[in-house]
C-alpha cells in the first residue's frame, strides 16, 4: 500500500484505508486525508485527518489492509499542528510529555546509551562513577517501557516512582 498511500499524500488527494487495529484487534474502514509520512522504527506511519473520528491519527502502515485514493482533496493541517500532534513525548505517538523519566545507566551499557537520542530534549550526563543518568521526558508509559526493559540489569529507574512500578509489575510477571 506504500505507493498508494505515498502517491495520495503528494497529490493531496483522500484515501479510503482498510486498518487493522491491534490494540482492539478490529478492523475499520476509514476515509481520511493524509498529511504526511514518517519512517520510524523500522516502519513507516501516516499522519493523517480521520474523518471518520474527526480528529489526527497516526496509522501504522502495515496494519492497513487496503489503500485506495479517492477523487476529493485531501482537508489540510498546518504544519504547527501536525508538529504538536506527534513527537512531543517520549517516541512520536505519545502526545505532549507530562513527566521526565530519570533513568541510570551501568558504565558498560553507557558506552552504547550515550550515543543514543531517545527524544530530542533529552538531557545526559556522566557521573563520577562513569554511570550515565538519561533525563528524558515522556508522556505515556507504553513506549518507554519497552525501552528500559530492553536493558535488563543495565539500567536503574531512578523516578517517577509511578514509572518504577511500573518497571517492577512487569518484570515480576515476567518472572
Amino acid at each position: 500500500c506504500f505507493q498508494i498511500v505515498s502517491t495520495a499524500t503528494l497529490a493531496r488527494r483522500r484515501l479510503f484505508l482498510h486498518y487493522y487495529t491491534r490494540s482492539r484487534d478490529a478492523e475499520t474502514e476509514r476515509t481520511v486525508s493524509p498529511q504526511r509520512l514518517i519512517y520510524y522504527r523500522s516502519n513507516w506511519y501516516l499522519e493523517a485527518w480521520c474523518h471518520s473520528s474527526n480528529e489526527l491519527r497516526s496509522f501504522a502502515l502495515d496494519s492497513v489492509r487496503e489503500a485506495r485514493m479517492l477523487n476529493g482533496p485531501a482537508r489540510e493541517i498546518e504544519a504547527a499542528v501536525l508538529d504538536a500532534h506527534v513527537g512531543m513525548g517520549y517516541g512520536i505517538f505519545a502526545g505532549p510529555a507530562t513527566e521526565t523519566a530519570v533513568l541510570r545507566f551501568t558504565p558498560e551499557a553507557a558506552r552504547w546509551v550515550s550515543s543514543e537520542e531517545w527524544h530530542p530534549k533529552q538531557v545526559q550526563r556522566i557521573a563520577p562513577d562513569g554511570s550515565l543518568v538519561l533525563e528524558v521526558p515522556y508522556s505515556r508509559q507504553h513506549e518507554i517501557l519497552k525501552d528500559i526493559l530492553r536493558h535488563g540489569p543495565d539500567i536503574e529507574v531512578v523516578s517517577p516512582e509511578s514509572l518504577r512500578e511500573a518497571v517492577s509489575t512487569l518484570l515480576t510477571q515476567a518472572l
